[in-house]
């Protein structure tokens, strides 16, 4: 049996029930599974596709409800009905959106590499599934427990940028190769501000497993690292694509960026990892940053029910974000990640080391634990820290940023005619 999915209630569920005869009849509650001696590897292939069943269809489904959601809210914010046709309250439009890409003709430029155009939305599919394995839904109820989690959801996170590359260099477009290139650098500019917001919360749980982490929440860490959520919610929505960053498919810049030359279910399941990333992005914010499935009651009944209420929160703010601010340019795009966010990183960096170690080396009664009233008293120092240092860095930003060069008019020289001869 394989050691960390003993404790994943749905894995213990479903394999106990199938077949426990294999001598882990002590964790199976002592009761004998429905299959007979020798079939332990079949319950133990139902126990993990059921968990991965779960895992895809969830995902999926949750994107389809993001979409329907993301639409309505943000008719709503413009004064518009949103989708409203298609079953109760527009309920049935993604189901009718889906219907409409894969009934389209799935067509594949003559010049494009086929074997890497068609693999794209594998990837980018994949990069989502691999990063839900290590995040907690509820206690003792995710994949895997990783004792590297952090690290983990960050390395599967950068296939994403892999996949955009991939897929403007397989077209055989030129302008999907210029999208493609240019959103790679801000992805790319984006990851080293987003990692470092990252090693606050890492020193502060002593830990990179996710659980290890919700489990050091004794309050919520937004409290205690409020530069390193706001630096960690910009910096993953630039490698989700969301506005305002979301110059990798800017219309307006150059045609629809690194997918132009996708079409059908290829595209739908590129907009699928898409949508579905916001979920995963809103889960990981609920998990570092809200206590995960704590609440403040039943947390270990309704710790389900905490994460998806969190969940849902930090999915409406990606939603009111896109609905409120207008595309940046790509000069504002990329000062803001080096001149703003990666300073504000470092800083939070600085600040919460020099507290961790004053408070649970230097000054600890046991070495290495932070306790509840130590916490709130870091809360106090970061959120006016956070508060200054946005504040002047902000201030520094607009000074530093310059107004794009009034277009010049062509001068148009006019040419007198010559006078007729006598």
């Amino acid at each position: 049996m394989v050691p960390f999915l003993q404790e994943n209630v749905v894995f213990r569920g479903v394999y106990c029930f199938f077949g426990g005869n294999d001598g882990n009849a002590t964790w199976c509650g002592g009761r004998d599974g429905i299959f007979p001696g020798g079939w332990e590897w079949l319950a133990f292939f139902i126990a993990g596709f059921t968990i991965m069943f779960i895992l895809v269809n969830g995902a999926l489904l949750g994107a389809a409800v993001f979409v329907w959601a993301e639409r309505r809210l943000i008719a709503r914010f413009q004064l518009r009905r949103g989708p409203n046709r298609w079953g109760p309250f527009g309920l049935l439009q993604p189901i009718a959106d889906l219907l409409k890409l894969i009934t389209k003709e799935d067509l594949v430029p003559t010049s494009a590499d086929k074997i890497v155009f068609t693999v794209v939305p594998i990837v980018m599919l994949a990069s989502l599934l691999l990063s839900l394995a290590v995040i907690p839904f509820a206690r003792n109820t995710y994949l895997a427990d990783l004792n590297i989690g952090v690290l983990y959801f960050i390395a599967v996170g950068t296939l994403s940028t892999l996949g955009v590359f991939m897929a403007g260099w397989a077209s055989g477009n030129r302008y999907a190769v210029f999208g493609a290139m240019r959103g790679v650098a801000m992805l790319i500019s984006y990851e080293v501000p987003l990692i470092l917001s990252l090693v606050g919360v890492v020193l502060l749980a002593g830990s990179m497993s996710m659980v290890s982490v919700v489990e050091a929440q004794l309050i919520p860490f937004v409290l205690v690292q409020p530069l390193g959520m706001l630096i960690f919610m910009l910096g993953i929505s630039a490698e989700l694509n969301r506005t305002p960053f979301d110059i990798l498919e800017a219309e307006s810049e150059i045609i629809a960026g690194y997918h132009t030359e996708y079409s059908g279910i290829k595209f739908a399941l590129m907009q699928a990892a898409e949508m579905a990333g916001v979920l995963a992005a809103s889960a990981v914010l609920s998990t570092l940053f809200l206590g995960g499935w704590s609440g403040p009651f039943l947390s270990g009944e309704l710790g389900a029910m905490w994460f998806l209420l969190k969940l849902a929160f930090f999915a409406f703010l990606f939603i009111w974000i896109r609905s409120t601010f207008p595309r940046l340019r790509i000069d504002q795009i990329m000062a803001f990640a080096w001149k703003f966010l990666l300073p504000l990183a470092l800083i939070n960096l600085v600040a919460t080391a020099v507290e961790v170690y004053f408070f649970a080396y230097y000054n600890a009664a046991v070495p290495g634990e932070i306790t509840r009233s130590e916490q709130w008293i870091m809360a106090a120092i970061n959120l006016p820290l956070a508060i200054g240092s946005i504040a002047l860095f902000s201030r520094f930003l607009r000074e530093r940023i310059a107004a794009p060069s009034p277009r010049l008019e062509p001068k148009v020289a006019i040419i007198q005619p010559a006078e007729a001869a006598d």
